[in-house]
């Protein structure tokens, strides 16, 4: 759930543009970032970075914007966010930060399917993130890398980074990439023709999705589960469920609104042309 003092402290943001009040400008917009993206409210989250920076350069602010950005198909922009950002961080010496960054980047590059670029970044991360005794980071860092070997068709060294990366999100307590992390066993035990593995894990993601808000990672877990029931050949179900993908994509403006609507329809098509062969 948002805070209920959410409103006051938008309102003390943008008085403190308007005023000039860089530090208080920055802190608040970066507490308020903090609550946005994790619930994707990316345009919010977007707004509210981009008047910070026009009080100057901030790192935080460049990677919020970053991050809103590369969230809604706009990965170049994105890119130029996270390099400003890096380029701060690194500049003051801040690590964790840094390695965040370097996550992100690597992030874009995997989803324009530069893998070996991002695991350029991924690996560049993790020793930090390690360094710094940062868990939960190692844990989004080893998911990450999993992802990109699960691009490149290494479902087993992608599993291999997720078993990793499962047992640390619990250690810490971070909900959130532990949904992550089950989608993304998921997905592969999926992908490996182990379907009713992967919809356990799948179906153990959603409900943590739900309980932050989550939507788009809870519309990628549905999405998952329907392709599943797709290849099962159980059609109507996976209509239902690509319907549940379209409306969360639409809440959030997400980038795959377009392709998931595409999907949604030829599902649609394949269930009517199976009713009309009996």
């Amino acid at each position: 759930m948002v805070p209920i003092n959410f409103g006051r402290h938008v309102e003390v943001h943008r008085l403190a543009v308007a005023g000039g009040e860089t530090r208080i400008a920055r802190a608040t917009g970066k507490g308020l970032g903090q609550v946005l993206l994790p619930r994707s409210r990316f345009a919010e989250a977007h707004a509210i970075a981009t008047a910070t920076l026009t009080l100057g350069p901030d790192a935080g602010a460049f990677y919020d914007r970053g991050w809103a950005r590369r969230a809604t198909g706009r990965p170049q922009p994105a890119l130029d966010d996270y390099q400003q950002a890096l380029h701060l961080y690194q500049r003051v010496g801040d690590h964790g930060n840094e390695a965040a960054t370097l996550n992100n980047i690597g992030n874009v590059h995997n989803g324009l399917g530069d893998r070996r670029q991002a695991l350029d970044y991924y690996q560049q991360a993790l020793p930090i993130l390690r360094e710094v005794g940062d868990r939960t980071g190692e844990a989004v860092t080893l998911n990450n890398i999993g992802l990109a070997h699960d691009g490149l068709g290494d479902r087993q060294q992608a599993l291999d980074y997720y078993q990793q990366a499962l047992p640390i999100t619990r250690e810490v307590g971070d909900r959130a990439t532990e949904a992550t992390t089950l989608n993304n066993i998921g997905s592969v035990y999926g992908g490996l023709g182990d379907r009713r593995q992967a919809l356990d894990y799948l179906h153990r993601a959603l409900p943590i999705s739900r309980e932050f808000g989550d939507r788009a990672g809870e519309a990628v877990t549905w999405y998952n589960i329907a392709m599943i029931h797709r290849a099962d050949g159980d059609l109507a179900l996976a209509v239902a469920e690509l319907e549940r993908v379209v409306d969360l994509d639409r809440q959030v403006e997400h980038p795959d609104l377009a392709d998931d609507t595409a999907m949604l329809e030829q599902v649609r098509h394949e269930l009517a042309q199976s009713h009309t062969e009996f």
